[in-house]
């Protein structure tokens, strides 16, 4: 395999985007990653990503392509309803087997951040990672996430509970009133 950074570009996720998630969330690689189940069906993404196109809800879904192939998506949701958390969201992110290692995860980390920090008035950016995913926790601390905690047994992947570290990244520049 070709190990050059790919010309990664990053957009909006999609409805129209639902069987390319069926495939790459159909890998154990991708769905024992993440808090995704085997067996997804198109249909159901495709319900998924439409309540994303509805205007005005704070989410940020985002696809990778490379050549035109979906190869990892991520997003930005708010963690809870309360008018209390609304500076927090969290950050869900999965980059197909293939892709790893190649720039698709700091592409989509990058697009992430950079809304959050200057468009979406987020403090807290949250997300939980399983222990033994080495590759992301890197990838999580390159882009300012600092391990707040470890969840034991946290989910069941493979007939097996496992391990997950609870990590966050605060703004590293608040906003203020004049700042310009």
């Amino acid at each position: 395999m070709d190990t050059a950074k790919p010309n990664v570009i990053v957009r909006r996720t999609r409805a129209a985007d639902a069987e390319a998630f069926a495939r790459l969330f159909s890998d154990e690689a991708v769905f024992g990653g993440v808090l995704q189940m085997p067996y997804p069906s198109a249909e159901i993404w495709r319900k998924r990503l439409e309540e994303h196109e509805v205007p005005g809800k704070p989410d940020l879904p985002l696809t990778a392509e490379v050549q035109g192939e979906v190869v990892g998506n991520a997003g930005l949701f708010p963690v809870v309803p309360s008018p209390r958390r609304k500076h927090a969201m969290g950050l869900g992110i999965c980059v197909a087997k293939e892709w790893q290692g190649r720039g698709v995860g700091t592409a989509l980390m990058t697009a992430l951040t950079d809304y959050a920090d200057r468009w979406a008035n987020v403090l807290r950016i949250e997300l939980t990672v399983y222990t033994d995913n080495t590759r992301a926790i890197a990838l999580y601390r390159r882009h300012g996430f600092v391990t707040e905690g470890t969840h034991i047994g946290f989910a069941m992947r493979g007939g097996v509970f496992v391990d997950a570290l609870s990590m966050a990244r605060l703004h590293p520049n608040p906003p203020r009133i004049g700042a310009g």
